[in-house]
């Protein structure tokens, strides 16, 4: 088998925990069922978590895949039954190996698990099936927890409606909750672009002051 990347560190289950809870307390404001916003099925097929792995994890029971390889073989045969061409049937080894940019016989390798994935493997196969990176290797809690951090973002929208969202998620969901999860961004870099992006959002919605009237009569 050729070499891959590192495996990496085992997933903290803290921040799945805040995530669970943060998504229940919206799910209430909006009358949805606990059963609506925490369908396993659903959320398997948006993290690549096997449905029995989501229900153990969502329990706070210890689980998930710890080998990279066997990981990235589950999740690229999910991605295999649930992204389907328009005609609903599955995308074959040479379509995949097309899309991809590789050759049939690498693109066998890997859905056979014969050649371990690269970093440049798992970004073409991403971009092919349109979903997230990171979708092929993340630890099982780290995607469940983005999955269930997209769902918290579909909900927030909802909740907010025709107002501000900005304003609805300050009052409502607390300046902590946006504090928290730049707080998990892996490095100052990311925070800044975080802090740049909300500079920008204040600024754009500054009130306009009057102009001063004294000064215009001086000219």
């Amino acid at each position: 088998m050729t070499d891959g990347f590192l495996v990496p560190g085992p997933a903290a289950a803290g921040p799945l925990a805040a995530s669970v809870a943060r998504v229940t307390e919206l799910a209430g404001k909006l009358g949805l069922s606990h059963r609506e916003v925490f369908d396993l099925h659903q959320l398997s097929e948006a993290s690549g978590v096997p449905a029995e792995v989501v229900g153990a994890l969502l329990d706070g029971r210890p689980a998930g895949e710890p080998d990279l390889q066997a990981r990235f073989l589950q999740r690229f045969d999910l991605l295999r039954r649930t992204r389907l061409k328009p005609n609903g049937r599955r995308y074959t080894q040479q379509e995949i190996a097309d899309g991809a940019g590789m050759s049939r016989q690498q693109a066998g390798a890997l859905i056979n698990g014969d050649r371990r994935p690269t970093m440049e493997h798992c970004d073409a196969i991403q971009r092919f099936f349109k979903v997230h990176a990171g979708f092929l290797t993340a630890e099982d809690a780290d995607a469940l927890n983005g999955a269930l951090q997209r769902t918290e973002q579909r909900l927030l929208q909802d909740y907010a409606g025709d107002g501000d969202p900005l304003e609805r998620l300050l009052q409502d969901h607390g300046v902590r909750g946006i504090a928290w999860r730049a707080a998990q961004l892996p490095t100052d870099k990311h925070r800044d672009k975080v802090t740049e992006w909300l500079d920008m959002l204040l600024e754009s919605v500054k009130p306009v002051e009057p102009a001063d009237s004294s000064k215009q009569t001086e000219r």
